[in-house]
């Protein structure tokens, strides 16, 4: 938590000073009448002492006054909230080695439930979009906010073909300029109105819509533009790419009398996510998968904002100050 006027928090010193004062008072009160009364007396005299309660009240309207004092500082925190809207692309490698089963039951199996799973649990103002690529990259559901048509897309996923990696990202990023032409938005940014916004979308004109394209590969590429020449329109679309190195270095694919290792490009993923400002990660599990998209899950979609808490901390010594009128009033019929 950090204070926008942190020097009024001074105000503390008097609130302590007070609890200070009626713990000395409360202690000289003790001895002066354990001095001029016998213990026996004082049963018979106040047989039902409030004990606790008579320091309950005062306790209240100290932890009251904190609450004030320290609202005035105006407090603010760090929170994590969804992005109003924002943009999620999967891309799911669906070449050949996907059919290995160093992963069981095998690779496009496990991919696939991960890559639901994450799509169901991004916030709601996310939209989705799924680029399947093999010898070249399909955009197999466009941009929306209709994840069973998203998770239907992905399910029917099947594998076969080379890997060509660069060309999702080429892909990826055509949706996304898309996505944001369709929302009157140009790729610096500015609407295509002229800059009022007005042509169509909520989306503020001096920002694109956030997006990220989050990429699972368990192979080298091997068809179509490199990863490498993909950065540019990665870049141009301002669409992090979060990689994902899928699969275990002994994976293989085969018949049975000739089979094939199927390790995944650690190098160039990591380039492209380090070059894109995404983030590199490695599975070779189904877990690790679940991990992964966990990790990356609540990383993207979200935003942290400063925000004042001053309005619940006044909440909050009202609440305080209210109740310990009350049981003053109801146990001793008086105020504090």
């Amino acid at each position: 938590m950090t204070f926008t006027s942190p020097l009024i928090l001074l105000a503390l010193l008097p609130v302590a000073a007070l609890a200070a004062a009626y713990l000395v008072l409360q202690r000289r009160r003790t001895r002066y009448a354990v001095r001029f009364a016998t213990l026996p007396m004082l049963d018979r005299v106040a047989p039902t002492r409030p004990r606790w309660r008579r320091h309950l009240a005062t306790t209240l309207v100290l932890l009251a006054l904190a609450a004030f004092a320290t609202a005035a500082a105006g407090p603010q925190m760090q929170l994590r909230v969804p992005y109003e809207r924002a943009t999620v692309i999967v891309a799911i490698d669906v070449s050949g080695s996907m059919e290995a089963q160093d992963v069981p039951p095998d690779r496009m199996t496990a991919a696939k439930e991960a890559a639901v799973q994450f799509v169901r649990e991004l916030p709601e103002t996310v939209q989705v979009g799924v680029v399947a690529f093999s010898r070249d990259a399909d955009l197999v559901a466009p941009v929306t906010d209709d994840r069973a048509l998203v998770e239907n897309a992905v399910e029917g996923l099947e594998a076969g073909g080379g890997t060509a990696i660069g060309e999702a990202v080429f892909a990826s990023a055509e949706e996304v300029v898309r996505q944001a032409a369709a929302n009157g938005e140009s790729s610096d940014g500015e609407s295509s109105d002229g800059g009022n916004g007005a042509s169509g979308g909520d989306a503020p004109p001096d920002e694109l819509i956030p997006a990220r394209l989050v990429l699972l590969s368990d192979g080298f590429n091997t068809v179509g533009r490199s990863p490498a020449d993909s950065v540019p329109a990665a870049l141009d679309a301002q669409m992090p790419v979060s990689t994902i190195a899928y699969g275990t270095p002994d994976g293989v694919i085969g018949n049975g009398f000739r089979t094939q290792s199927a390790p995944a490009d650690e190098d160039s993923l990591r380039l492209l996510a380090e070059e894109t400002g995404g983030h590199f990660y490695s599975a070779e599990s189904g877990a690790e998968l679940d991990q992964v998209y966990e990790d990356i899950g609540s990383a993207i979609g979200w935003r942290t904002e400063t925000t004042l808490v001053t309005t619940p901390l006044v909440l909050l010594g009202l609440a305080l100050a209210i109740t310990a009128t009350a049981l003053s009033l109801r146990w001793f019929s008086r105020l504090v």
